[in-house]
Protein backbone atom coordinates (compact mmCIF):
# COMPACT_ATOMS: atom_id res chain seq x y z
CA UNK A 1 0.00 0.00 0.00
CA UNK A 2 2.77 2.51 1.00
CA UNK A 3 3.94 1.98 -3.04
CA UNK A 4 -0.02 3.74 -3.59
CA UNK A 5 2.11 6.70 -2.30
CA UNK A 6 5.09 6.84 -4.36
CA UNK A 7 3.53 9.20 -6.73
CA UNK A 8 1.33 11.74 -5.38
CA UNK A 9 2.48 15.22 -5.66
CA UNK A 10 2.54 16.83 -2.38
CA UNK A 11 1.89 20.32 -4.47
CA UNK A 12 -1.76 19.05 -5.27
CA UNK A 13 -2.14 18.10 -1.49
CA UNK A 14 -3.17 21.74 -0.99
CA UNK A 15 -6.70 22.29 -1.88
CA UNK A 16 -6.58 25.70 -3.62
CA UNK A 17 -3.82 24.60 -5.72
CA UNK A 18 -5.60 21.30 -6.58
CA UNK A 19 -8.52 23.18 -7.96
CA UNK A 20 -6.56 25.31 -9.64
CA UNK A 21 -5.10 23.14 -12.01
CA UNK A 22 -8.49 21.23 -11.81
CA UNK A 23 -9.95 24.28 -13.76
CA UNK A 24 -6.50 24.91 -16.09
CA UNK A 25 -7.25 21.32 -17.11
CA UNK A 26 -10.34 22.08 -18.95
CA UNK A 27 -9.43 25.82 -20.22
CA UNK A 28 -7.11 26.74 -22.23
CA UNK A 29 -6.43 29.77 -20.06
CA UNK A 30 -8.45 31.53 -17.39
CA UNK A 31 -8.23 35.25 -16.07
CA UNK A 32 -7.38 35.39 -12.22
CA UNK A 33 -11.02 37.14 -11.08
CA UNK A 34 -12.58 34.14 -12.73
CA UNK A 35 -10.32 31.24 -10.83
CA UNK A 36 -11.16 33.86 -7.75
CA UNK A 37 -14.66 33.43 -7.78
CA UNK A 38 -14.78 29.94 -9.09
CA UNK A 39 -12.52 29.02 -6.06
CA UNK A 40 -13.99 31.31 -3.66
CA UNK A 41 -10.73 32.67 -3.01
CA UNK A 42 -9.20 35.98 -1.63
CA UNK A 43 -6.93 38.01 -4.19
CA UNK A 44 -4.04 37.00 -1.58
CA UNK A 45 -5.09 33.31 -1.28
CA UNK A 46 -5.20 32.66 -5.05
CA UNK A 47 -1.85 35.19 -6.03
CA UNK A 48 -0.02 33.28 -3.29
CA UNK A 49 -0.61 29.56 -4.53
CA UNK A 50 -0.86 30.25 -8.33
CA UNK A 51 2.88 32.40 -8.10
CA UNK A 52 3.94 28.38 -6.29
CA UNK A 53 2.49 26.74 -9.40
CA UNK A 54 4.11 29.19 -11.18
CA UNK A 55 7.63 28.81 -9.88
CA UNK A 56 7.48 24.95 -10.25
CA UNK A 57 6.26 25.57 -13.90
CA UNK A 58 3.21 24.41 -13.61
CA UNK A 59 1.16 27.34 -14.34
CA UNK A 60 2.40 30.40 -16.72
CA UNK A 61 0.88 33.89 -16.07
CA UNK A 62 0.67 36.25 -19.17
CA UNK A 63 -0.14 39.64 -17.80
CA UNK A 64 -2.03 41.92 -20.30
CA UNK A 65 -3.95 45.34 -20.76
CA UNK A 66 -7.52 45.55 -21.91
CA UNK A 67 -8.18 49.30 -22.68
CA UNK A 68 -6.52 50.76 -19.53
CA UNK A 69 -7.18 48.00 -17.04
CA UNK A 70 -4.43 45.44 -16.58
CA UNK A 71 -5.99 41.66 -17.03
CA UNK A 72 -3.73 38.43 -15.28
CA UNK A 73 -3.92 35.31 -17.06
CA UNK A 74 -3.13 31.93 -16.30
CA UNK A 75 -2.70 28.41 -18.28
CA UNK A 76 -1.13 25.48 -17.23
CA UNK A 77 1.77 24.02 -18.89
CA UNK A 78 2.94 21.01 -20.32
CA UNK A 79 4.72 20.04 -17.44
CA UNK A 80 1.91 21.11 -14.97
CA UNK A 81 -0.84 19.05 -16.84
CA UNK A 82 1.70 15.74 -16.69
CA UNK A 83 2.35 16.38 -13.24
CA UNK A 84 -1.52 16.63 -12.45
CA UNK A 85 -2.35 13.95 -14.04
CA UNK A 86 0.16 11.78 -12.61
CA UNK A 87 -1.55 12.67 -9.43
CA UNK A 88 -5.11 11.65 -10.05
CA UNK A 89 -3.92 8.29 -11.53
CA UNK A 90 -1.55 8.17 -8.60
CA UNK A 91 -4.95 8.94 -6.30
CA UNK A 92 -7.17 6.24 -8.40
CA UNK A 93 -4.34 3.73 -8.27
CA UNK A 94 -4.46 4.31 -4.02
CA UNK A 95 -7.92 4.05 -3.74
CA UNK A 96 -8.07 0.84 -5.91
CA UNK A 97 -5.66 -0.92 -3.46
CA UNK A 98 -7.85 -0.35 -0.47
Amino acid sequence: MIEAFQNINKVFESKVRLGIMAVLMVNEDVDFNTLKELLSLTDGNLASHTRALEELGYVVCQKTFVGRKPKTSFQATSEGKKAFKAHIEALENFLKST
